[in-house]
């Protein structure tokens, strides 16, 4: 019999609270949180009449739904009193990972010419603006009132370079003076804990701090900017200044407990950091990648060291790549940092990688693209390969094959007009015996033609292509003798083209070697022409040689047909020198002996070109002395010309100012003496007049005293001559 209500128990013992409703809340309450999650605030869209909210919703929804569903029930775009919408919307996606994805594909990127998106998940309201940062009334922001900021490029007005030099404790910025020491300009103690740094076009003059990095710059030198890295060890900027990468080897650690400023929890663990250096804020983070262990032939583990800079730039700053060793490269575009076309490019085995560090014109391409060259080993019985790469449409557009490599470098010229790969190929199976192939690719010639000189015998140490130019250094050196105390001999061989008819560049010829020398380093002048070789970091040798490739003498016979006349013009040593570094005008040349590398006979010389030492200075515990680099030139290529034509009409000018300056500086002197002696006679009387005072008898006073045994004191001024020279002025 089915129960009746009659046989309820009465209201009065009926006790609610006894009732367990556990499983129907846990099934209908509302999931606040969990709900808000899927939801983004899109802000930055278009004001629009009520009638053309629809047609808005539509074309929104065509970028949301590139990284997620979206549907347009899911956008709510409120409008205001006059029927327009406010410029922003809330969107709700299928999942909190959509809504997250949107946040990182979509913040920051266009919607039309005139408006650009920014959007945020709405749980970021709650995490920003909880209770106490957010006032309750509106209160509206003020304006502070325009304050004119220091030019951060007023020291080009001078034709005078400035040099940074790390002393000890100490880092100032100097006025370089040819004959001189150096004029400072600004000189603080505990400026930097690890080095200093120019930025590429010498805006910056940068800080590393265990704290972070900073910028300075302007007549007062500034702090211009901060960048937040705790444990910061490595930095690299892009080339134009825009971006700046920031490397530890700690992970970060960001939470409530550490807050780091500008940075997030979504930071927390990363390593590297890529800065927008106008607004001071991170773009993106990015965690060390951990390579596997692999062994050599004789399966001994080899020890993996950091590729740097791992985040390499192309030659416009709209692109920055990384590469994971053997496996692809991940190529991101700037500023919004998402990878290009949401995918790596897959390239099995790859070594390394370049970009050309110009913006190359291929013949008969008229769209825009940069170029990177790659090189995969061998693999089974694919050969070795090189390939050149446009950017962006991914295409390989050269490939060349390679066989028997143990080695290969990527060696870009300063125009990318050229990209030489010096292939190291083994002679037998024990890799033991090398000798070293020059595969150069003519980029801007059609097809990308690749000439190849396998003429070197021995292996290439060392190579480098003069600056907008098209010859080229080498070093070889012999066969490495296991514990051997004495390094094997180098060579350094020049090459450049044959001369050929019109605007065609002939192909490459040897044109010298120089035998049984100690050198390692190649260092090109700026501006070309000009080469340093020198002998670095070495205990048996410390030399520079300085040579010019246009020698305005008569060039031998056999290098008639050569667009080059080498003569080597001066010999130099350094004792102890670990690094050489020119000035941007292609004049000078400095040559350092750090502290950072050992504690012996530290200190700097310049040089001119020409192999003249102009100056020495030791120093104890001197770490650096870096040029301020010069941005590129503002003059027409026209203008450039003109100059160079009148160039003998400009050097009597700077002669002239050159003369005045060294007069004023004589002046300046004699004036000094004569204010010293007029002194020491003001001082002398006074001290006479005082003792006559006290009836003291001063020997040979100004009156002529005489003393008791008729003797007189008699003062004086002798001028001498230390140098002369007689100028015959046309």
């Amino acid at each position: 019999m089915a129960p009746s209500y009659q046989d309820l128990p009465p209201e009065d013992d009926f006790d609610e609270n006894e009732v367990d409703f556990s499983d129907l809340k846990e099934q209908y309450e509302v999931r606040l949180e969990e709900g808000l999650d899927a939801f983004v605030v899109i802000d930055g869209l278009p004001v629009v009449p009520q009638e053309s909210r629809d047609k808005l919703t539509k074309f929104l929804l065509r970028k949301l739904n590139t990284v997620g569903r979206a549907s347009q029930e899911g956008v709510y775009m409120p409008l205001n009193d006059s029927n327009m919408t406010e410029g922003y919307a809330f969107v709700e996606f299928g999942a909190p990972s959509e809504a997250i994805a949107a946040v990182k594909a979509l913040n920051g990127t266009p919607l039309d010419k005139k408006h650009t998106l920014l959007v945020n998940k709405l749980t970021d309201i709650d995490r920003y603006g909880r209770e106490g940062r957010i006032d309750e009334e509106y209160v509206a922001p003020t304006i502070e009132p325009f304050q004119e900021k220091e030019h951060l490029r007023s020291w080009l007005s001078d034709p005078r370079d400035q040099i940074a030099m790390y002393r000890d404790k100490k880092v100032g910025v100097f006025w370089h003076e040819k004959e001189d020491q150096p004029e400072p300009v600004v000189d603080r103690e505990h400026w930097t804990e690890l080095f200093v740094e120019w930025s590429p076009l010498g805006t910056y003059l940068m800080s590393v701090h265990d704290q972070g990095v900073q910028l300075w710059g302007g007549k007062s030198w500034s702090r211009q900017r901060r960048f937040a890295h705790p444990g910061v060890k490595l930095i690299n900027f892009s080339p134009a200044e825009k971006y700046l990468v920031t490397w530890s080897p700690q992970p970060l650690q960001v939470d409530e407990t550490h807050p780091i400023p500008n940075l997030s929890a979504d930071d927390d663990g990363k390593n590297y950091i890529i800065w927008d250096i106008a607004t001071g804020k991170p773009l993106r983070s990015f965690v060390t990648i951990d390579l596997p262990p692999s062994t050599d032939a004789e399966g001994n583990p080899i020890k993996k060291k950091l590729q740097w800079p791992t985040f390499k730039w192309s030659a416009d700053d709209k692109y920055v790549a990384r590469m994971v060793q053997g496996q692809s490269i991940s190529v991101y575009e700037t500023p919004r940092m998402n990878l290009l076309d949401k995918t790596s490019i897959k390239i099995e085995g790859i070594m390394d990688f370049e970009w050309a560090p110009a913006t190359p014109q291929r013949e008969g391409i008229k769209g825009y693209e940069q170029l990177l060259c790659y090189w995969t080993p061998e693999l089974g019985s694919a050969p070795a390969k090189v390939g050149l790469m446009s950017i962006p449409s991914k295409e390989v557009v050269r490939t060349r094959n390679l066989f028997n490599v143990a080695d290969a470098k990527l060696h870009w010229q300063s125009n990318a007009e050229y990209v030489c790969v010096k292939v190291d190929i083994q002679k037998t199976k024990s890799r033991k015996s090398m000798t070293t192939n020059l595969e150069i690719f003519r980029v801007k010639e059609k097809g990308v033609p690749v000439e190849v000189i396998d003429t070197v015998k021995e292996t290439v140490i060392n190579f480098s292509w003069e600056p907008k130019g098209n010859r080229f250094v080498l070093i070889t050196a012999g066969e490495v003798i296991a514990n051997a105390a004495v390094a094997p001999k180098t060579a350094v061989s020049f090459f450049c083209p044959e001369k050929a008819k019109g605007n065609v560049v002939g192909n490459f010829k040897h044109i010298r070697t120089f035998e049984k020398k100690n050198s390692n380093g190649i260092y090109w002048s700026p501006k070309g022409r000009f080469v340093v070789v020198a002998t670095l970091h070495s205990q048996v040798g410390f030399d520079l040689d300085f040579y010019d490739l246009d020698y305005e003498g008569p060039a031998e016979e056999k290098d008639k047909d050569l667009t080059a006349n080498l003569q080597l013009m001066a010999t130099g040593e350094h004792y102890g020198i670990t690094s050489l570094e020119w000035d941007p005008s292609g004049r000078f040349v400095a040559t350092v002996s750090s502290a950072f590398m050992h504690p012996m006979e530290n200190g700097y010389k310049i040089w001119d070109f020409k192999g003249t030492l102009l100056r020495e200075e030791q120093i104890e515990r001197f770490k650096q002395l870096v040029w301020r680099p010069r941005p590129p030139t503002l003059l027409s290529k026209e203008e450039q010309k003109k100059i160079r034509k009148n160039l003998r009409e400009y050097s009597k000018i700077f002669d002239e100012q050159d003369f005045e300056k060294k007069n004023t500086a004589n002046r300046a002197v004699v004036e000094k003496r004569r204010r010293q002696l007029e002194e020491w006679n003001a001082w002398r009387e006074r001290v006479i007049e005082q003792l006559k005072e006290e009836a003291v008898e001063v020997l040979g006073g100004n009156d002529g005293a005489v003393d008791a045994e008729g003797g007189e004191v008699i003062e004086e001024i002798v001028e001498e001559i230390l140098e002369e020279s007689e100028e015959v002025v046309a």
